[in-house]
């Protein structure tokens, strides 16, 4: 049985150090696996009910010194008559474990503030229905809630860092005129006047913070700094008092908070772009719709919709559901969901998919999929579960930080003991001391590989590419063999008419006037042969289905019958499969119909073997067939007649030569083979089962997505090298030059709060990442 899973938000963490200490003290809990993401500020969990709670889980967290900030949710409450229901609706959320409610009659709300994991919101709404009510979470509510949340966050950090430096700016005018060679500018008493706010009020958050990460049984970020400043502070408060002619270091305390703060304060800024691309798919959702009511399309808003409403879209607006087309005639919009930057025509009975947009005609679709059902939501679902993964290349910087804040203590007191030995003066010694406490920065190895990731799936989501976890990113780029289905995936996956003889459009207008009674695929290449030459498609009567012959029928009075007749090349070596036309047993013409090959796959093969792939086809097809398209694609390694079992011992023996081999495809006879590969991808408009077995999905029906999402994994693992070479190259380098002397505390300080705000700022230039298909002019250039 399936362990129960939990997705808990985490206030407090404000170092790599801190995930890690959390992560560790989840991990003892029997029962219970936990992973930490800073970036995002949460923990995924999944535990035994025989051997843990959620009650135990909470209070772990809180033991280790961080908090689970109460979630605040609106829902809309329908059933409420009277004033007796609201009551009765509110004691009974009210009884729940952790829940506060206001029940609001007038508007048919309920305001519901609960602890996340005592508590779901499945259980909430669970709960309104025992109680006899039916409520929809307000989705859209709750997200800018959260978002305006953040928002205020960022301007107290504002205002925090402003009032703090205000009160810097002296000191350091101060700390300037005694490099330079001059006296004091500044009095003592004004120094610690000004010193003193500085330090216990904006630097508070890095006191309350590491007590609750040495109550937790370790230590993080607000430890060195908090002992840095401190250290600093005391002494020359001790020195003004004891001493008044000896020299002060208030500039060097107040400087490092207040620019500490300054740091914190644009990681803030940064960390919340890097969710940017999911806020943009969300916002992709009309708020309101016209929706058919009483035969009239009516403005409504868009969570009233159900499946089967038909919903009216006017060029401009976008779509709010997924659905189909059941009138009208227009191009569409869908690049912010698949990266196809070309409008997709759509005509009666084509798919429509919410969150794309209406260019040019007005089209009428009915609902199939609304609200949290669509494409739309579960590419954002799908991506922020991805996001909140943890890729293995982390796993270094968790053990580093585990223990990096200890060993930095121990080195701030190793280099207080020697500089006091070699001077023989605590003042002197103090100052390096104080600056490789401050110079130390856990925070950029904690950030360096979770906000790639973010930044990376969230751009992946905008192109069509849903990568299902971190860890897959680490496989992608070391793929070696690419084994590729081609039915679908090389090829279009329908045969198409590619040749008739003799060319005349009267006996292809014929031959579709004949098809017009069959649902045979082949009968519906011919259709949509004569349809695409805009000929007059004369009607059927006396319509005959032969069963393994053909079909055959009245047509513009003419007695006429199309049967296969032999399946052989036709123009490029394509494999076709030809039909003949013929008149009272009389060949009229011939038409050639094949699977043809995508206009993507040439290249697409051409970018794999660029980039050191090697391409294998696996196909059920015959060797005639497997041959021309694999030849005409640039394949040289493919298999014929290979059954759904022998696909996956296929890429089995791919594997068995040490090779990393990925597999491709869309069918369900592709799932064994999908599964059984390092990493599997699949085409969204393939088999349920094709997706489900897969690594990463892909919008795009075309090997160019393949290459794609290769090309991402690289980009996104290149950012992560680089992070992680930063974080560790700043560190080895900075903490010698700190200890020996050479940074001032006030330079550490800039310098610490400036390393993790680079490590983001370098995350994020994949928001400008752009696959490199020769095929689209892309606007802009990859950016890796």
């Amino acid at each position: 049985m399936a362990k129960p899973q939990l997705t808990l938000p985490i206030a407090g963490m404000t170092c790599a150090a801190c995930s890690t200490r959390l992560e560790n003290n989840l991990n003892r809990l029997p029962g219970v696996e936990a992973r930490v993401n800073l970036a995002t500020e949460t923990a995924q969990l999944s535990y035994d009910p025989a051997q843990a709670d959620p009650a135990a889980i909470l209070a772990q967290v809180a033991r280790t010194g961080f908090a689970v900030p109460p979630t605040s949710l609106d829902f809309s409450i329908a059933g409420m008559t009277c004033a007796a229901c609201s009551t009765r609706l509110e004691r009974v959320l009210n009884g729940l474990p952790g829940v506060e409610a206001r029940v609001n009659l007038a508007t048919e709300t309920a305001r519901v503030r609960y602890q996340p994991g005592l508590v779901d919101e499945d259980g909430l709404v669970a709960a309104v229905a025992r109680a006899g009510f039916s409520a929809t979470p307000a989705t859209e509510e709750r997200r800018a809630a959260e978002k305006a949340r953040k928002a205020e966050v960022y301007r107290r950090e504002v205002r925090a860092f402003a009032i703090s430096a205000l009160f810097t700016v002296p000191l350091l005018a101060e700390m300037v005129a005694m490099l330079g060679g001059g006296g004091h500018i500044l009095p003592g008493w004004l120094q610690w006047f000004l010193a003193t706010p500085v330090q216990f009020w904006a630097g508070w958050r890095f006191y309350d913070g590491a007590w609750k990460s040495l109550r937790g049984g370790g230590a993080n970020m607000d430890v060195l700094v908090a002992l840095g400043t401190s250290a600093a502070y005391f002494f020359s408060l001790a020195t003004l008092f004891l001493d008044p002619h000896g020299h002060l270091y208030f500039e060097a305390s107040a400087a490092v908070v207040t620019l500490v703060r300054l740091g914190k304060l644009l990681e803030v800024r940064a960390k919340s772009r890097t969710s940017s691309a999911i806020e943009q798919l969300i916002g992709l959702q009309p708020r309101t719709v016209r929706v058919e009511r009483g035969g009239e399309f009516v403005e409504a808003d868009v969570a009233s919709l159900k499946p089967g409403d038909r919903v009216q879209v006017r060029a401009g607006e976008r779509i709010p559901v997924d659905g189909t087309v059941e009138d009208g005639r227009s191009g569409v919009d869908e690049s912010l969901l698949t990266g196809e930057s070309l409008p997709v025509a759509k005509t009666v009975g084509a798919r429509a998919w919410a969150g794309s947009q209406n260019l040019d005609g007005l089209l009428v679709v009915r609902a199939e999929g609304v609200g949290a059902h669509t494409q739309l939501m579960e590419i954002v679902r799908l991506t922020e579960a991805a996001q909140g993964s943890k890729a293995p290349i982390q796993k270094l910087a968790d053990r580093i930080s585990g223990v990096f804040v200890p060993a930095v203590i121990g080195l701030a007191l190793l280099t207080l003991a020697g500089w006091w030995l070699a001077t023989g003066s605590l003042g002197l010694s103090l100052i390096p001391a104080v600056a490789v406490l401050v110079i130390a920065c856990p925070c950029a190895l904690g950030l360096a590989t979770p906000t790639a990731v973010m930044v990376g799936l969230g751009r992946g989501a905008q192109l069509g590419i849903l990568v299902r976890a971190a860890e897959v990113l680490e496989k992608a780029e070391r793929v070696d063999i690419l084994a590729v289905d081609k039915t679908g995936t090389l090829t279009e996956g329908r045969p198409a008419l590619v040749a008739m003889e003799p060319d005349d459009d009267m006996l292809l207008a014929l031959a579709a006037g004949l098809e017009q009674g069959s649902e045979h695929p082949i009968a519906r290449a011919v259709l949509a042969a004569a349809q695409a030459r805009n000929l007059a498609i004369p009607p059927v009567t006396e319509f005959i289905n032969l069963p393994g012959e053909g079909v055959s029928g009245m047509v513009a009075g003419r007695a006429l019958k199309l049967a296969r007749v032999e399946a052989s090349a036709a123009g490029a070596g394509m494999a076709a499969t030809w039909v003949q036309l013929s008149e009272n047993g009389l060949p009229l013409a011939r038409f050639a119909l094949a699977d043809r090959l995508r206009p993507t796959s040439v290249a697409a093969v051409a970018r794999l073997k660029a980039a050191g792939i090697r391409p294998v086809m696996l196909t059920g097809d015959n060797e005639h067939t497997a041959a021309a398209i694999a030849q005409a694609a640039g394949i040289a390694d493919w298999r014929a007649n290979v059954k759904p079992q022998d696909k996956a011992a296929a890429v089995a023996a791919l594997k068995a030569a040490g090779q990393v081999v990925a597999m491709a495809g869309d069918g369900i006879n592709d799932a064994p083979a999908l599964a059984g590969a390092d990493i599997g991808f699949a085409m969204s408009s393939g088999a349920d089962i094709a997706m489900a077995a897969a690594d990463i999905t892909l919008m795009h029906n075309d090997l160019a997505a393949v290459a794609d999402a290769i090309e991402l994994s690289r980009a996104v693992m290149r950012k992560i090298r680089q992070n992680l070479f930063f974080a560790f190259f700043y560190n080895v380098m900075a903490l010698p030059l700190a200890a020996l002397g050479y940074l001032n505390p006030v330079i550490a300080g800039a310098a610490m709060a400036l390393s993790s705000v680079s490590v983001v700022s370098n995350s994020l230039r994949l928001k400008r990442w752009r696959p490199k298909r020769e095929t689209v002019a892309w606007r802009d250039t990859q950016d890796s």
